[in-house]
């Protein structure tokens, strides 16, 4: 299914900020963690790189794609970053968050924002495209499965934060 005909899917610029910070706020909800948004606007405009043209850095790893109803209200947004496979020797995409507004759910811009996805991938002659999901997120396993993912359920996420992070880099000193 693709999105209402007028929609528009672009990669995001520094006037959408507000807007994806919103939307950002409206996934933590959905993620029942309403409190745990630390990014402000101004953290965004500092490390979301903009459009295409503008290059990724150590500080600006992240690229944004976003997705407007044809009557200009946000839909849609799809955060990502580029990574690396060992094993195959080839870039890739990691799809940091995906969220779709609940009232623009069925229309198309998941799959058009992964779709998209998918193609820069090849584009770039990568090798995959990947991303997380809640275990207790049904709805959206259903709808990845659909479109062809598949659950690496041999693998276990890892994460170092808070003190832990800064307990682990005195290591490296």
């Amino acid at each position: 299914m693709a999105p209402p005909a007028g929609s528009q899917i672009r990669h995001a610029v520094r006037e959408d900020v507000p807007m994806i910070l919103q939307l950002i706020q409206e996934l933590a909800d959905y993620e029942k963690e309403p409190n745990a948004v630390e990014a402000t606007e101004e953290s965004l405009l500092a490390t979301i790189s903009f459009d295409e043209s503008t290059p990724i850095t150590g500080a600006r790893p992240a690229r944004c794609l976003v997705a407007y109803t044809p009557d200009n209200k946000p839909a849609a947004i799809a955060l990502y970053f580029y990574n690396y496979s060992t094993w195959r020797s080839k870039p890739g995409i990691y799809l940091e968050d995906l969220f779709v507004r609940e009232s623009e759910r069925g229309h198309g811009y998941g799959q058009r924002l992964l779709g998209l996805l998918a193609k820069q991938t090849l584009d770039m002659n990568g090798g995959r495209l990947e991303w997380c999901v809640l275990k207790w997120n049904e709805p959206s396993i259903k709808f990845y499965e659909r479109i062809g993912a598949k659950a690496l359920s041999e693998w276990q996420t890892m994460r170092v934060e808070g003190d832990a992070l800064e307990n682990l880099a005195k290591r490296g000193a």
